[in-house]
């Protein structure tokens, strides 16, 4: 059974330096929670322009899912690719480029909405690029930030990061949608791709030198093959993927493109849909802020118990809901959805070794998004096949079951959390096969339980 390792203490500031953040938040945290506020502000609010955007060049809800799954094909094609170049090259080096690429293309999004020369073909491909870009950013952002904190506090931290990054959604969706309606999507593009640039500055400045460097050689598919026996050898880690890869697929369709079509048609247009989104934000924040307090002994399964209320929003928008009811159906969504967020992170720090985290961080990506291009795709010919109603009702069921069948694996009941640190091991290089220890199994329940969990990727 391979030892969990915890990443190395990552540098922080000074001893002479005056605090004025906690004594956990390095230098590395500090600038990871700063940018990815600045793009969660842009993003949420770009998510509500682009579907407008489609729907005011003449679009229907079938071009809509198309230029959403534009976005994630891609993304889909390159993570694994992703992965294993961020175990390889420092980390924040790829995330700057991919920040440069998500800049370059809103920026162009922008530019062809705010001209009235968007057509279908041009959202489709600067989206494909959007999503190239993050790609090759999330498993390069997920393993730094998993090893910019210890053990002893990586729970609370990774719940203060998701705190900002979801409170910056709650002001970016809502602010979004109102200048939708005020202004139009276009500039609600151009302010994502300012966002996109100011967080890639600030990201250029992150430190790796408390991170090993990796020995050369061994090659892509040997760097991907290691990955894939440590996510294949813990089925905490794949069976909660499986899940996601479902429910990820069924929820994109639901709030990417059924949830506009319901807003303009029911709701009052992009003004509500972004009130609502933006009740999801706050409900992440809540729940955020109930993980620094709250550490539960099984992790994985008080955080998928949170994840079955994923089934309201589906249902409220089928039903159609009022504005009020959809609204609290979201905070309550993201307070318990956030459970199971600060949970997963807690429990990939916990149990993988740093000098893989971003491949396995790949190889969750890869299968909690890769039925998602399919879903959204297929979204507007379902809601001719079975009527928007009965599509949203079998996305809410299609959540409840997935969910149901993972509490059956029995590390995701049994899981508990550390309190104390692991010791760690040596990054092999990569050409060098794993030895009969080395097996990535699950580790048995240790005495002190603490462990978290993930959503809204």
């Amino acid at each position: 059974m391979q030892t969990p390792a915890t990443p190395p203490t990552p540098p922080g500031p000074p001893p002479s330096s005056p605090r004025r953040r906690p004594a956990w938040a390095g230098r590395n945290y500090t600038l990871l929670t700063g940018a990815a506020f600045i793009t969660n502000l842009g993003s949420n609010g770009a998510l509500i322009a682009a579907a407008f955007a489609v729907l005011e060049a003449g679009g229907d809800g079938g071009d809509v899912g198309l230029v959403a799954a534009a976005r994630t094909l891609p993304l889909v094609l390159f993570l694994l690719i992703g992965g294993a170049l961020a175990d390889r090259l420092p980390r924040h080096r790829v995330m700057v480029a991919a920040n440069a690429l998500n800049c370059v293309s809103q920026g162009l999004f922008a530019v062809v909405v705010l001209t009235g020369r968007a057509e279908l073909w041009h959202m489709m491909l600067l989206s494909a690029l959007g999503g190239t870009g993050q790609a090759f950013f999330s498993p390069a952002a997920e393993g730094m930030l998993l090893s910019s904190v210890t053990a002893e506090h990586a729970s609370r931290a990774f719940a203060m990061f998701r705190m900002a990054m979801h409170g910056a959604a709650l002001g970016g969706a809502a602010l979004g949608g109102a200048m939708v309606a005020a202004l139009g999507p276009g500039w609600v593009l151009a302010a994502d791709a300012v966002a996109f640039a100011l967080a890639g500055a600030l990201r250029w400045f992150l430190d790796v030198s408390h991170i090993p460097a990796r020995e050369p050689g061994g090659g892509l598919l040997s760097d991907l093959r290691e990955g894939w026996q440590e996510f294949s050898g813990r089925p905490w880690l794949w069976s909660v993927v499986v899940q996601f890869s479902i429910a990820n697929a069924v929820v994109a369709a639901a709030d990417g493109v059924y949830g506009p079509l319901v807003a303009r048609d029911h709701l009052g247009g992009a003004g509500p849909w972004g009130l609502a989104l933006g009740f999801f934000g706050a409900g992440t924040v809540a729940g955020a802020l109930l993980m620094t307090r709250w550490k539960p002994r099984r992790l994985l399964l008080a955080g998928t118990l949170g994840v079955f209320p994923l089934a309201l929003p589906a249902a409220a928008l089928a039903v159609p809901a009022s504005i009020g009811v959809l609204c609290a159906v979201m905070f309550l969504t993201g307070v318990t959805l956030e459970i199971f967020g600060v949970s997963w992170m807690t429990a990939l720090h916990q149990e993988i070794p740093e000098h893989k985290l971003s491949r396995v961080a790949a190889y969750d990506w890869f299968g909690s998004v890769s039925l998602v291009p399919l879903a959204t795709a297929l979204a507007g010919p379902a809601e001719s096949a079975f009527g928007r109603t009965g599509a949203l009702w079998g996305c809410a069921v299609l959540v409840i079951v997935v969910t149901a069948l993972v509490l059956c694996v029995p590390e995701v009941r049994t899981l508990r959390r550390r309190t104390k640190p692991v010791t760690t091991s040596k990054p092999p290089a990569p050409h060098t096969p794993p030895t009969p220890t080395e097996a990535p199994t699950a580790p048995p329940p240790s005495p002190d339980p603490e462990r978290p969990l993930r959503r809204n990727r």
